[in-house]
Formats: structure tokens, sequence, C-alpha cells
């Protein structure tokens, strides 16, 4: 069967290195509040930073209009207004460089017949999906532009979450184009596996939301939540279901739990399976739990929590390695990730 050059496969490799950076910078640009600095989308012609003062005066202008400029930082000078600019810079920046990253080797391949009939669909795909992830930025940032000095926590998990999404499909090509040597048929293996990385996907979703939320620092001590296992509060808004997503407390409490929860499974997953993937990923969970607890006791330090969400994603690669070699072993080709 064809397969594609070692060329495409380092390819994805380096685009997959670049959204994990996206990722990185994108959480730092939401804990230091940068994200709303610049109040303007142009996809286009805005990759260009202000070039003179008055360029400058201008921008803080236009952010001093906005809620965020009214409210939080109505009293920032240009100085000021650049340290919070330049992180939202480089984020937008960093996308529309990964976006050329994988435009043009995608067009170079292709037209060089390089890619697999089971290559094409996929690429396209996440080339499509990689642009709806640019317009669900600027969405996101709109929902703080209008009328309070903060994003949508909903905005901000979807934008995360396809982020997460994007890497993680990236990933699964990457080992689909590579060695096949280590893959067996271990069905069950494949479904825990599969579960695991379905239930990280929601413990990722709870983690967005608190963060949205800024709810992280409300409780600040482990392993109870201010001395209480079972914090007050938890139902106090109305509907009751609502509490699940925008009271800070119920979601951090339901993101700890959620998180021990998905340890353990990785934790018996190794247990079982003792194989070099497997203890891997229970490595990597038992290190994200350690970030996690250490951002919670930190008071949200910007360093821990922006590790703590980059080792989320780590401990999902594991476990799409995981899931990836439970499955027989062939010669390697494009199928879709399940």
């Amino acid at each position: 069967m064809q397969t594609a050059p070692a060329s495409v496969r380092n390819w994805l490799i380096l685009v997959a290195a670049m959204i994990l950076f996206m990722i990185a910078i994108g959480a730092l640009t939401r804990l230091t509040e940068s994200g709303l600095s610049m109040v303007e989308w142009r996809p286009v012609t805005g990759w260009l930073p202000p070039l003179s003062d008055a360029a400058w005066n201008a921008e803080l202008e236009k952010y001093l209009s906005s809620p965020q400029g009214r409210t939080t930082n109505r009293g920032f000078n240009v100085v000021e207004f650049r340290e919070i600019f330049w992180l939202e810079y480089i984020h937008r920046l960093w996308g529309r460089l990964i976006g050329v990253a994988f435009a043009l080797p995608l067009a170079w391949f292709w037209l060089r017949g390089q890619l697999t009939p089971h290559l094409k669909p996929r690429l396209l795909a996440l080339l499509v999906t990689g642009g709806l992830q640019g317009a669900l930025g600027w969405a996101m940032v709109a929902s703080g532009l209008v009328d309070r000095p903060s994003v949508s926590h909903y905005r901000l998990a979807a934008h995360l979450l396809l982020a997460v999404a994007l890497y993680a499909y990236t990933v699964w090509l990457i080992l689909e184009l590579g060695p096949q040597g280590a893959r067996r048929d271990d069905a069950k293996a494949g479904r825990e596996s599969t579960g695991l990385i379905a239930f990280l996907f929601v413990v990722l979703t709870w983690g967005a939301l608190m963060a949205g939320l800024r709810a992280g620092a409300a409780h600040s001590t482990f392993p109870t939540m201010s001395g209480y296992w079972i914090p007050p509060g938890l139902f106090e808004l109305s509907p009751w279901w609502i509490n699940l997503f925008e009271n800070g407390t119920t979601i951090q409490f339901i993101h700890r739990w959620l998180a021990k929860v998905l340890v353990l499974g990785v934790l018996a997953l190794a247990w079982r399976v003792r194989r070099p993937e497997t203890l891997a990923a229970a490595a990597m969970a038992m290190v994200q739990l350690g970030l996690g607890i250490a951002t919670i006791l930190s008071g949200i330090n910007i360093f821990l929590a922006t590790a703590h969400q980059v080792g989320a994603v780590l401990l999902l690669t594991a476990l799409i390695v995981v899931r990836h070699r439970a499955m027989p072993s062939r010669q390697p080709q494009v199928s879709a990730m399940v």
C-alpha cells in the first residue's frame, strides 16, 4: 500500500509542535488578561504591530474605549498597554504562522503527488478546522468587547477544546504515518484508552470553564476546598443545574474530582497493561496531578497554571499513543481516529 514520504510526517510533527506552543501562549495570554488588548480582528492586514508613537496611541485609545479599558485598566499609559498588547499580538501572529506552515507545504506535497488518497481529505479537514479556530478565537474576544471586561467562559472553553482537538488529530496522523511495529491487537486496552481520552476532554472542559470564570483562586487549599470536603455554595444559583456551568465553586469542585477519577483510571490501565506507553501515561498523569495541586496552592501562579494546561495536552498525547498501539499491526496508512 502506498504511504506518504517521511517529509510529510516530519512536517506534521512540526505543525503539532506549533499547535502545542500555541496552547501554551494562549494560556499565558489568558492568565495575564492580555486577550482583550487588541479590539479589532484583521486576519489579512493585521499582522503588523504599531510602528510609530502615533500608531501606539491610536491602539491605546481604541483599547480604552473597550469595557476592559474603561473599567479594569482605565489608567493605562502606552508603556503599560504594550505589556499586554505584545502577548496577544504574538498569540495571533503565531496562529497565522501555523496557517502558513500548514497550507503552503500542503499545497506543495499535494501538487507533487506525495499525499495518499487516505491522507488528502484529512489534511483538508485540518486546514478548514484551523481556519474556523481562528474565527472562534475572534468570537471569544468579541464577547468581551460589548458590555463586560471579560470573555465568555463558554467560548473560551470551546476555543481551547478545538485547539486541543486539532492537536490530537494531528498527532494521530503522525502515528499513522510512522513505524507500526509496536502495535498489537488489544481490544480492551483500546476501549479503555478511548474512554480515558474522552474523559480527559470532559476534565479539560471544566478546567477551561474554571479558567474562564477565574474560579481557581476561590479555594486555594488541597485536598479540601477552604477546609471543606463539600464546600458551601455549590448550588446557590437557580435553577440548580446552572451551577454546573456558572458557579465558580461548583466548577472547581467538579474539576478537582473529575481529575482525580481520570488519574485513577490511567493508573489502573497502566497496572493492567504494563507496557512502556501505559507507564508513560501513568507518569504523566501523576505529574499533571501535581501541577494541578501546585497551581491551586500557589493561588494560580501564571507559570504553574500554564504548565498545568500544557501537561493536560501531554497526557492526552500519551493516551493517544496507548490507543494507537492497542490496534492490530499493519502497514502505515491514514484512518480516522476512533
